[in-house]
Parts: C-alpha cells; sequence; structure tokens
C-alpha cells in the first residue's frame, strides 16, 4: 500500500525548525536563569563572608579602644603621679632653698667682698655689700653668672664709692654696691655639697 502525504513538507519543516529554536530558547532561558540564581548565591555567600569579617573587626575594634581608653587612663595616673611627686620635690628643694642660697653666696662671694644685706623677692635677690675694689665686684658677678647652681642672671643695680672711717687718720676707698641675682633650680649633679668654703658672709 503506497502512502502519500498531503501536507506540504516545507511548512513541516518550518513548524520543525520553530520548535527546535523555541526548544533552544527555553534550554537557554533555563541555563540564564541557572547562571543568575548561582551568580547571585555566590554573592549571598560572599556577602555574609564579609559581614561576618565586619562583625569580627568590629569586636577587635571595640577591644582595641576599651585598651586604648584603659592606656589613656593609666597615662593620666602616671602623669598626675608624676606631677605630685615633681610638687614634693619642689616643696622640698623650696624648704631648704634659704640654706642652699646662703651656702652658695658663701661659695661664690670672693675675697675682698663683705655683704651687709640679703633680701629675696621671689625668684630674685637682692643683694648689697662693700668691696675693695671693682675688679672684685666683676669677679663676684663672673662666679654667679658662670659658677653658681642656684644663682644666674646677675644685674649690677649700683656701685658707688664709699670713704670709710679706719683707724687713726687713714681712710680706706671702698665701694659700695648693689646687685639682684635670679635663683634657679639646679640639677640634682649641680647641687653644691654642704659645707664648702667660701668668703666671710656678713648679713645686717
Amino acid at each position: 500500500m503506497i502512502l502519500i502525504n498531503l501536507l506540504p513538507h516545507r511548512e513541516e519543516r518550518r513548524q520543525l525548525r520553530r520548535k527546535a529554536f523555541f526548544a533552544a530558547l527555553g534550554l537557554a532561558a533555563l541555563a540564564g536563569i541557572a547562571v543568575v540564581v548561582l551568580w547571585f548565591g555566590l554573592l549571598q555567600q560572599m556577602i555574609g563572608t564579609q559581614e561576618g569579617r565586619n562583625v569580627r573587626l568590629t569586636t577587635e575594634i571595640a577591644k582595641f579602644d576599651a585598651q586604648i581608653k584603659d592606656i589613656a587612663s593609666l597615662k593620666a595616673e602616671i602623669d598626675s603621679l608624676k606631677a605630685r611627686q615633681q610638687a614634693v620635690e619642689d616643696l622640698q628643694t623650696d624648704r631648704n632653698l634659704p640654706v642652699h642660697l646662703l651656702n652658695e653666696l658663701v661659695r661664690q662671694t670672693p675675697e675682698g667682698v663683705y655683704l651687709t644685706a640679703i633680701q629675696q623677692n621671689g625668684q630674685v635677690v637682692a643683694v648689697k655689700g662693700i668691696a675693695q675694689t671693682n675688679e672684685r665686684v666683676s669677679e663676684l658677678l663672673r662666679n654667679t653668672a658662670y659658677n653658681s647652681a642656684w644663682l644666674e642672671r646677675p644685674e649690677l643695680v649700683e656701685i658707688k664709692l664709699a670713704a670709710l672711717p679706719a683707724a687713726g687718720r687713714e681712710q680706706k676707698r671702698l665701694f659700695e654696691f648693689s646687685v639682684n641675682l635670679t635663683l634657679k633650680r639646679p640639677t640634682p649633679e649641680a647641687t653644691p655639697k654642704p659645707g664648702s668654703g667660701g668668703a666671710p658672709l656678713r648679713k645686717s
């Protein structure tokens, strides 16, 4: 028996190609959806990992902030203790300052110079005295400017000739002077040892 296909063969091939095209299009769409789903899942995993890292970083930063606050508080306590220690040392130095001042004046006063008055006003010490010559006064100024651990910045206020009566009819030519000195706080190494010698000191 002979079978005869009465349908147009071109239309049949066109329908087959159309079905194949739509099938390929559906597969491509499914593949695209699968890729998007996989990429979205990967992104979510990466986001979750990064969020976990962020949480750990935030926790560590909070710990470091607490440690920094502790260090700052400890540093403030150390600074406060240092300030108290310095205050105690300053009080100790101020308590012994008159002794050091007199001792230093004895050490730095050259022979031929006699101090007659000493007056302290804060850090400034006004010294008056009598010297045999102008050179003796200059030596006193040099000693207090360069060799003293407790005195600095000597300033000659006044020097004048004073003729004082002596035994008999002779008169000695002496010089009255007035000097301002500034007290300073020396380093422990520069503190003069007690009992060191010097010229005689007279205080009115």
